[in-house]
């Protein structure tokens, strides 16, 4: 088994929004924050090599947003999902899998191509049931984070294999339902060998939201975010599971540590 994080570049967030409630002046000693106000962020697929299977869980921030899009969120290209593929010696063509772990344009961006096409034309997506009805029938709060052209082809080509709650997809790698910044959100957790990863989705979405406060102001549900982080970070830790944050902007895989205020998220040292 190998696992890879890879890039689709970084953007910017308002500051105030990722962290919630959280006031700045705590904030801003772990996310300086731009004039705008802004936060530096990345885009973190990975990429997981399990045999003869190449998975990989989100795709990437959309690229058909143009110029005001791009402003708007700072997105710089530095590096791609698909140069980092490559690296790795994997083509498009040769993902058998991808998990979406929510349908929002920074994560599902990728999912299909500049004439709609399926980017990744030999692969099935998978998605949780609540996250594509939610995706299709959105709201005032949540309408702005969905871009049909990143998800609907997909269904209409009849791509996606639709969960409903934790499923084992293949031997030791599993979706597991972790709702708050949605409630069709799910994450990702491989056993193998006696060790533990999860990708955890926009439930942590940076080590430094790792303290349970530390909920976004985008989260529709935030007081469910509270409760799933109470329900899984105490298990994550005591299995010293590899976790993988889809944003943050240095680190790629960290261990949660037990300290006065409770969970934080170091880097992996070993």
């Amino acid at each position: 088994m190998t696992a890879s994080s890879l890039t689709d570049g970084q953007f910017r967030l308002d500051g105030g929004a990722m962290f919630g409630s959280v006031p700045k002046v705590l904030w801003e000693t772990v996310a300086p924050a731009d004039l705008d106000n802004r936060i530096s962020l990345r885009i973190n697929p990975l990429l997981l090599q399990l045999g003869e299977h190449n998975v990989l869980i989100e795709t990437g921030m959309w690229d058909r947003g143009g110029e005001k899009f791009e402003t708007m969120y700072a997105l710089e290209r530095d590096e791609t999902v698909f140069r980092g593929l490559r690296e790795v010696g994997v083509e498009p063509d040769e993902i058998g899998l991808v998990i979406n772990t929510h349908l929002h344009f920074d994560h599902c961006g990728r999912n299909t191509g500049l004439t709609g096409e399926p980017t990744f034309a030999n692969a099935r997506y998978v998605v949780q049931k609540q996250e594509l009805h939610d995706a299709i029938h959105t709201h005032e709060r949540s309408r702005a984070s969905y871009i049909p052209d990143t998800f609907l082809p997909i269904e209409d080509a009849g791509l996606f294999d639709v969960v409903d709650g934790e499923a084992e997809l293949l031997p030791g790698l599993s979706v597991l339902p972790l709702p708050g910044h949605n409630l069709g959100q799910q994450g990702v957790v491989l056993r193998s060998g006696g060790e533990t990863l999860v990708y955890c989705a926009d439930l942590i979405p940076t080590l430094a939201h790792a303290p349970y406060p530390y909920v976004m102001g985008y989260d529709l549900y935030p007081v469910t975010t509270l409760e799933t982080r109470k329900r899984y970070l105490p298990q994550w830790f005591e299995e010293r599971a590899v976790i993988c944050t889809p944003h943050d902007p240095q680190t790629a895989f960290a261990r949660l540590v037990e300290t006065k205020r409770g969970f934080a998220l170091e880097p992996l040292s070993d």
